[in-house]
């Protein structure tokens, strides 16, 4: 009886010895990731997080990926602000196998800007930095640099030829950057504690991700603003607008980037376009396969109940103050017509439709349809056709009105109806040439790349967002500023070396469940696939 009370003992004190060395890990760890996020000031649109220990570099030594994804020169700036700031002797023990977060901001100069943030272990002495300043040979000059309250230090590395600001943000919490702008930014900024800036991950699922990526989607505006010239464009458009927060968790490959996550809709903001898109069910993607070879960008959508879609839409559009305009065109064709189209078109349609953007720039619609021989009298009674099976709408903005947002562009299209599927298109000539890619079966899946590249995403999902960089980087170099196109072409490591980028939206329980995929460049071959 006594051995068995030992052993009773034994294995007790092991349980709490394990206990408490586990929950310690995550004190240091991911307890201390939420109290560091909401220090990083709010206009932040992006942050990635990741631990900074060993492990993780090793994962990725000789991987050109997070290069490609960061560009060159900032992973190497960060490497040495790492190598010799946070692994020195001094500094090296208080920082390591502690939470990193690298934040994207939009800054007054027109050129956004990374910050780094992170914490010391709890005995941490700041006057280790002036011990560190002392030293010789450090690779370093350190001086002492005080923004308002916040006390921090100037570092000028002497690889880089360039300054680095640290301060003290609060308590153990340091956040560092190359911008004295951002730095200051910082230095002055008041979180709102009751104000959610970035979706926060659990104790435990933070502290066993390998790395995660926090989206706040409305602060990609003002980013995309400083990357393109025009900060309108329609590239990730929808998705800049949602009012939403996203927290994704890094899936290794060695030849793509991969996250996965949730992206929760903040329900105190007003609702956008792909809001009504949470109210339906994951459908299975096949309009993918019906891309052109050229494609450069693309926007699918999917509803598992058209009718439910048209009627959220036009609810949608009732809020937004738009349902005087919806209602009179719907009411001039029925006057005109006969035809209450609005109806009819939710009746007959399928559950996906698509907008395509080729290297050309032409602007193709894909749009599913039950029945092409039903759907048939309806456009032709509302358009003046132009040949026997192609012709043009008589109205303004139907496909906007029918379908919502992402059809804007085509004010009064062109159609051709082939098959189960209503073709839309800007010109004759962009309608002409979609119609010699699906007779001739020119279509983007019949390389080997993509192929690789489609066996990564999801199979369903009700919204997703497709570029492909090779065919894109016209668009890009007409779209992006100067200085940030001729860093993606010019730079060695940049995302012109990836084949393609995906981000994917699946609804569930009002959120959207949300696959990221970039995949890196490979030789790209023909595949011989059986055509239906």
């Amino acid at each position: 009886m006594k051995r068995l009370i030992v052993i009773t003992l034994f294995l007790l004190a092991a349980t709490a010895f394990i206990t408490f060395k586990y929950f310690k890990n995550l004190n240091t760890s991911g307890m201390h990731a939420g109290n560091i996020i909401r220090t990083i000031p709010d206009n932040a649109a992006v942050v990635f997080e990741f631990t900074n220990e060993k492990s993780f570099y090793d994962i990725y030594n000789g991987n050109d990926l997070l290069k490609n994804l960061i560009g060159g020169q900032k992973i190497s700036e960060l490497d040495t602000v790492r190598k010799v700031l946070f692994g020195s002797a001094e500094l090296g023990t208080s920082f390591n196998g502690r939470n990193v977060f690298i934040s994207v901001h939009p800054l007054t100069t027109n050129q956004p800007d990374l910050l780094l943030t992170t914490s010391a272990a709890k005995d941490f002495d700041i006057s280790r930095f002036d011990n560190l300043a002392a030293k010789q040979k450090a690779g370093m000059l350190i001086t002492p640099l005080k923004i308002g309250e916040k006390r921090g230090y100037n570092i000028y590395f002497n690889s880089l030829k360039k300054r680095f600001y640290i301060i003290n943000i609060d308590a153990n919490i340091f956040s560092g950057s190359f911008s004295k702008e951002l730095i200051t930014l910082y230095a002055n900024y008041k979180a709102d504690r009751d104000k959610q800036a970035f979706m926060l991950l659990p104790d435990q699922q933070n502290s066993n991700s390998l790395a995660n990526l926090y989206i706040n989607y409305q602060r990609l505006g003002p980013l995309f603003s400083q990357l393109f010239k025009n900060s309108n464009t329609d590239i990730f458009k929808p998705f800049r607008l949602l009012p939403a927060l996203a927290a994704l968790n890094l899936n290794f490959k060695n030849d793509a980037i991969m996250f996965s996550g949730y992206s929760n809709i903040q329900t105190n903001k007003p609702g956008t376009y792909l809001n009504i898109f949470t109210k339906q069910q994951p459908v299975t993607n096949q309009l993918k396969d019906l891309y052109p070879a050229t494609t450069a960008y693309a926007v699918n959508l999917a509803v598992s109940d058209p009718v439910k879609f048209s009627a959220d839409l036009s609810e949608f559009y009732t809020n937004a103050g738009l349902h005087a305009e919806k209602d009179a065109l719907f009411a001039k064709i029925k006057t005109e017509t006969g035809l209450s189209l609005q109806r009819e078109f939710a009746n007959l349609l399928g559950n996906e439709f698509a907008v395509v953007t080729t290297r050309y720039q032409e602007r193709i619609a894909i749009i599913s349809v039950k029945n092409g021989s039903k759907l048939k009298p309806f456009v032709n009674n509302i358009s003046r056709m132009i040949t026997d099976d192609a012709g043009q709408f008589n109205y303004l903005k139907v496909p906007y009105f029918l379908l919502g947002d992402v059809f804007s562009a085509f004010k009064k299209p062109y159609f051709r109806v082939i098959d189960n599927y209503l073709i839309l298109a800007n010109s004759i000539k962009e309608l002409d040439s979609y119609n010699d890619t699906y007779f001739n079966r020119k279509f983007l899946n019949k390389t080997q790349q993509y192929v690789k590249f489609d066996n990564l995403q999801a199979e369903r999902s009700n919204v997703a967002f497709f570029m492909n960089f090779k065919n894109a980087q016209q668009i890009l170099k007409n779209g992006l500023t100067d200085d940030y196109y001729s860093a993606y072409k010019n730079n060695p490591l940049s995302w012109k070396n990836f084949y393609a980028a995906s981000y994917q939206f699946a609804a569930t329980d009002k959120n959207f469940y949300t696959n990221f995929c970039l995949l890196q460049n490979q030789p790209d071959t023909v595949v011989n696939k059986k055509s239906d």
